[in-house]
């Protein structure tokens, strides 16, 4: 019981900073391997799937209702991102993604550098692409990410979020958006695919996807009340934290 409700803090937790801007899965990810080791890696992924993407599609939802949706970009690069996802989840099949594992940290480093020291990065949501090539970037955006959350998966939503903000011009409140429904379909690529091998673990992750839900209403409140200049100091931390852990994992374990 104790180690249920450890999980089903760790879900709330990570449903309130995922919808906030992302990579919730640095927290219920480990959580899940730390209370049940002795349960294949493959079914714990799965069931971290099956309860995120609940949070992620509510948060997404609220998201749209209160925000400037550029759905001109975000439609392209979501149908891009569940074709990736599905493709980089088949490749990690085949190839390992060992060396994905030391690259991280030195790809986030850069992206906390180039954040932090621009400091109007994301502030005003002037997007800076419209018609064929903003599809165009869409795409190949959605495509890139989509396979590498397939592929390897740690801060997808935090690089999202740059990604929406350095190359489309959102501010971090409509990139953070924008993010949610592109993650989304990752999420339903990755939880298909882990079904269809059996590599879930229902009751649990329907208990933790409650909470997840309850998190993403809580972080979606506190990041539309406060804006982007939230967001912003919001995303710094996560990234900070997944440096920590994708060093951790890469160079220490």
């Amino acid at each position: 019981m104790t180690d249920y409700l450890i999980l089903a803090f760790a879900a709330l937790l990570a449903g309130l900073i995922d919808a906030v801007v992302g990579g919730g899965g640095l927290i219920q990810v480990p959580a899940l391997f730390s209370m049940l080791p002795n349960v294949a890696p493959a079914s714990l992924l799965g069931t971290s799937k099956l309860a995120g993407v609940w949070g992620t599609a509510v948060s997404a939802v609220r998201y749209a209702r209160q925000v400037r949706m550029e759905w001109g970009a975000i439609i392209p690069a979501t149908i891009a991102a569940f074709i990736a996802a599905f493709l980089g989840a088949y490749t990690v099949t085949k190839i390992p993604s060992d060396f994905l594992r030391q690259l991280l940290p030195l790809i986030l480093v850069a992206v906390a550098v180039y954040t932090f020291i621009k400091k109007d990065f994301g502030s005003v949501h002037t997007p800076i692409h419209s018609g064929g090539r903003e599809r165009i970037y869409a795409i190949l955006a959605g495509a890139g990410i989509g396979f590498y959350d397939g592929f390897f998966g740690p801060g997808t939503g935090s690089f999202l979020v740059f990604v929406f903000v350095r190359f489309f011009g959102f501010n971090f409140l409509g990139a953070s958006a924008a993010a949610k429904v592109v993650n989304v379909a990752c999420n339903i690529a990755a939880l298909m695919w882990f079904g269809y091998s059996g590599n879930l673990l229902w009751q649990l992750g329907l208990m933790m996807a409650a909470c997840n839900i309850i998190g993403s209403l809580v972080g979606t409140h506190v990041a539309l009340r406060y804006g982007s200049a939230f967001v912003r100091k919001a995303f710094l931390t996560v990234v900070v934290g997944l440096i920590a852990k994708t060093f951790y994992d890469g160079f220490l374990k």
